[in-house]
């Protein structure tokens, strides 16, 4: 019993190494430009290169991001440790009373504001001021909290989820695709270098070809649900703009509020002698403003051509050059051309350029 288990292993390992190596083999002469390499058809390699930039693009819009959310580490320390208080990462974590207690950059200068005005005295207009703006500071903190723990969970989790999950799984079927279909062309090359009629390598080229075959259709299957992905990155990214504005709108409706507040303790305005910088500074040490430059209006150039969005209805291959490939769902920007067919519309995909057939297209008012 265990001599054939150790037999059928290594038979199985000598079947593994052969295959590896035809791989190997295939490979090497592919790139030497001595054998045939199966190619896939024009809709699918948009497929692929759809799938290429979408991970691309979701990695740095996602690392850029966490760039503007993640806290500046070099925050002096020494107030930090005056304040007891500890900074911790917020990216994807559950919300708890530690993370709702964690200082920020302007809770940290309006508790420093606050302390200085009444040190001074809140009596006094400065440190009245003072105490006014730290509180506004400590608003500004409470509403940042807010925009990113709404960012983290509403647009950054689910752009980490997609490349962790979907993205991964894709780019494993494209490995297996790559090597069945090595498999499938060195099973070509080994049937059409036989001498004479070979039953076993006829036989080990269709199962070749049906394993890549099968294989393909998972791989299609998976690249075709990135148009799913993209709807669902765009209501995240409306999320995003969304949490965004309410938070700038907080943030200019505190520092209104809070110029109205200190409006009386305006010094010097509306007269030129009273003098803002205390005993014995002349005002002549005061820089003078320069008068602003007249404004100048440009009108824009009115288009030759009025450009419009459009709806790809179904996918569609170019059949030359001037023609642009098209997919299912995504949009583009469309224009009509003198000279050109009325039943075509000139369309652009960011550099790309080319005619498109109407019928394939609900234009976008």
């Amino acid at each position: 019993m265990d001599t054939n288990s150790g037999l059928f292993k290594m038979k199985k390992f000598a079947a593994d190494a052969g295959t590896l190596f035809n791989r190997a083999v295939q490979f090497t002469e592919e790139k030497l430009g001595q054998a045939e390499k199966t190619e896939l058809d024009a809709h699918f390699e948009n497929l692929l290169q759809r799938a290429d930039k979408t991970k691309i693009w979701t990695e740095k819009v996602l690392k850029q991001t966490e760039c503007l959310l993640q806290p500046n580490p070099s925050l002096n320390a020494e107030l930090l440790t005056e304040l007891d208080v500890r900074m911790e990462d917020f990216f994807y974590e559950k919300l708890d009373k530690k993370k709702r207690d964690r200082i920020s950059h302007h809770e940290l200068l309006g508790q420093i504001m606050t302390d200085a005005g009444n040190e001074f005295g809140p009596g006094t207009s400065y440190g009245n001021a003072l105490v006014k703006t730290g509180a506004t500071q400590i608003n500004i903190g409470n509403a940042e909290k807010e925009f990113v723990q709404s960012t983290a969970n509403n647009f950054l989790q689910p752009l980490r989820n997609f490349l962790d999950g979907d993205m991964k799984t894709i780019q494993k079927e494209k490995k297996i695709l790559e090597t069945k279909r090595l498999d499938l062309d060195a099973a070509k090359t080994k049937n059409r270098r036989a001498k004479s009629q070979n039953t076993q390598a006829e036989a080990d080229l269709r199962i070749a070809q049906t394993e890549f075959d099968r294989q393909a259709e998972i791989t299609k299957l998976l690249l075709e649900g990135v148009n799913s992905a993209h709807a669902h990155h765009l209501r995240c990214l409306n999320d995003f703009i969304e949490a965004q504005t309410t938070y700038y709108a907080q943030c200019q409706q505190y520092m209104a509020d809070l110029q109205r507040q200190l409006g009386s303790y305006s010094v010097g305005s509306g007269n030129s002698s009273t003098n803002s910088l205390g005993p014995g500074i002349p005002n002549s040490t005061l820089p003078v403003q320069p008068s602003a430059p007249p404004m100048i209006h440009i009108t824009a150039a009115t288009p030759s051509t009025e450009k419009k969005q459009a709806r790809v209805l179904y996918d569609y291959d170019a059949a030359d050059n001037s023609e642009l490939s098209l997919l299912a769902d995504e949009l583009i920007t469309v224009y009509k051309v003198p000279g050109l067919d009325p039943d075509w519309l000139m369309a652009e995909r960011g550099s790309q350029k080319g005619k498109v057939p109407n019928t394939y297209l609900e234009v976008l008012e």
